[in-house]
């Protein structure tokens, strides 16, 4: 009984993982995207390269949106 329920765990575990790592590449992909589309003017890279704090925390709002949502999606 053990042996099964550490096992389900594992699974489960390397199951949120996954669904970690496709739900950040997807958030990752449309700020992308967004940054492109919507902000024609400014370069979100650019502007976070430079150490500009407020493009930073929009494209982390962003990102986090995003994945809300997307997680929302796949559940």
């Amino acid at each position: 009984m053990e042996a099964e329920f550490i096992s389900a765990t594992y699974f489960t575990m390397g199951l949120n993982l996954v669904f970690t790592f496709i739900t950040l590449v997807i958030s990752v992909v449309l700020l992308l995207g967004v940054d492109k589309i919507l902000l024609k003017n400014i370069d979100l890279q650019n502007e976070i390269k430079k150490g500009n704090i407020a493009a930073s925390i929009f494209a982390s709002s962003i990102m986090l949106f995003i994945a809300i949502i997307v997680g929302m999606g796949i559940r």
